[in-house]
């Protein structure tokens, strides 16, 4: 009765040392990844003034990067 006692043991052991290793594969030193891939503004692709900023911002491209023009 120990012998099925001390499998079961170390299967539950092997177990949660799995799901240990599992949630810690990003540690806190690596770069955190974008949700969503930014697109680069080309020169020829002038924006509009009231056109989405170019830089991923989420503001208007006058409210933004078109202050400095």
């Amino acid at each position: 009765m120990a012998g099925i006692f001390d499998r079961f043991s170390r299967h539950y052991d092997k177990q949660q040392e799995r799901k240990k290793r599992q949630a810690a594969v990003v540690s806190e030193d690596d770069v955190p990844l974008p949700d969503a891939p930014v697109e680069q503004a080309r020169a020829s692709d002038a924006p509009e003034r009231n056109s989405p900023c170019p830089c991923g911002s989420g503001k208007k491209y006058k409210k933004c990067c078109g202050k400095q023009a």
